[in-house]
């Protein structure tokens, strides 16, 4: 019997190099607080991902909340209805209330034209998403950002090692943050990071993830602990070694179901952005009212068949219950993104999917089309 196969599945390098340093480790017994892997991944992940400064954290959610805390924002945030949910719980974390205003029907992402229409005396920040790992319009955006003096941070959760047009994306904005979830293209088993510009950014968020201390005896700060352990660094620093070859395996799966469902009518292949360097993080369609059968249905026929996709991102995070009564969460104010609700299906792809399941999957959509399930 054929196993299930999932949307995702986490990658791992070699165990026997996680096990040497996990050795050295031992024998020192640093085990957070700044070690010397946390340092060493610092400093490999800026020379990687081509930036100036990266912090370190336990999780990406912590991250967000971090960030928004280092910006001092406090009233309205601009953001995506379309997201993961953390995205918003982040702003309600920082007792701030989030306005959610549409997204570019092709990209997914913000719309610029939509954030400026929302901007009022009560805005403090506007805060995308690199929606699948596809830029938002970072020009438009900063632009924005600049001409009303609104800080600008992007939730980068699905952005490792993207580059615009520009160079990285992670540049972009005064802050971005990442996810090193297990789920992510690059995974620390958990974890996440601020990038910034500034040293004394850097220090100051540094600073907020070690409960507000400077130094010993004195903290500055109602800071947090977000700091991410030796173990989690020891992790990426071995991640990083493998990432291209991950990153590749993502594109070749990417290219073949493009090639192979370009004729499966119903069938849409979410476009990428036009970025430079792609990571191939997830692998949305959407289905059209031209296939026979709802989005929704395909989705219980993949599954009854132990394939497993994941509608993502699905309900609108205005339609949870805390977001609900906002005034922007009102979905016919938002079209391009509840009809990206009601139509996007993400189909598995990480490194080790097997030529057999890929054809499995492409199989089932095709038999899916044909039977009308």
């Amino acid at each position: 019997m054929s196993k299930d196969i999932y949307v995702t599945h986490p990658h791992l390098p070699p165990l026997e190099e996680f096990q040497g340093l996990l050795s050295k480790i031992w024998e020192s017994g640093h085990l957070t607080n700044s070690g010397p892997y946390h340092q060493e991944l610092e400093q490999a992940l800026c020379d990687y991902l081509k930036v100036p400064y990266i912090s370190l954290f336990n999780n990406g959610t912590i991250a967000l909340v971090t960030a928004l805390r280092a910006l001092g924002i406090k009233g309205e945030v601009i953001t995506t209805p379309f997201s993961f949910v953390a995205t918003s719980h982040a702003i309600l974390w920082t007792e701030c209330t989030p306005v959610f205003v549409d997204v570019d029907a092709e990209s997914l992402n913000l719309d610029p034209a939509q954030i400026r229409s929302a901007i009022t005396k009560d805005t403090a920040a506007i805060l995308p998403v690199h929606c699948y790992g596809h830029p938002a319009d970072v020009d438009a955006i900063d632009a924005i950002g600049a001409k009303h003096d609104i800080p600008v941070i992007y939730d980068a959760a699905h952005a490792f090692g993207v580059e615009c047009h520009c160079g990285s994306v992670l540049t972009h904005g005064d802050l971005s943050v990442l996810s090193f979830h297990a789920t992510k293209v690059f995974n620390t088993f958990e974890g996440g990071a601020v990038v910034c510009k500034t040293p004394e950014m850097k220090r100051y968020v540094d600073q907020l993830k070690n409960f507000g201390h400077e130094g010993e005896t004195v903290v500055i700060e109602t800071g947090i602990n977000g700091k991410m352990s030796e173990i989690n660094a020891a992790m990426g620093l071995i991640q990083l070694n493998h990432i291209d070859g991950a990153i590749a395996q993502r594109a070749e799966i990417d290219r073949q179901y493009r090639e192979r469902l370009a004729d499966l009518p119903g069938i849409h292949c979410v476009k990428d952005s036009g970025q430079m360097r792609a990571n191939y993080a997830y692998f949305p369609i959407r289905v059209g009212p031209d296939f026979p059968i709802s989005r929704d249905a395909l989705y219980t026929y993949m599954k009854e068949r132990g394939v497993h996709p994941r509608r993502y991102f699905y309900p609108l995070i205005p339609e949870f219950p805390m977001y609900s009564a906002l005034p922007t969460a009102d979905r016919t104010l938002l079209p391009n993104a509840a009809r990206a609700a009601d139509e996007i299906l993400c189909l598995p792809i990480y490194p080790g999917l097997d030529d057999a399941s890929l054809s499995r999957i492409i199989a089932l959509l095709h038999d899916a089309a044909a039977s009308g399930a």
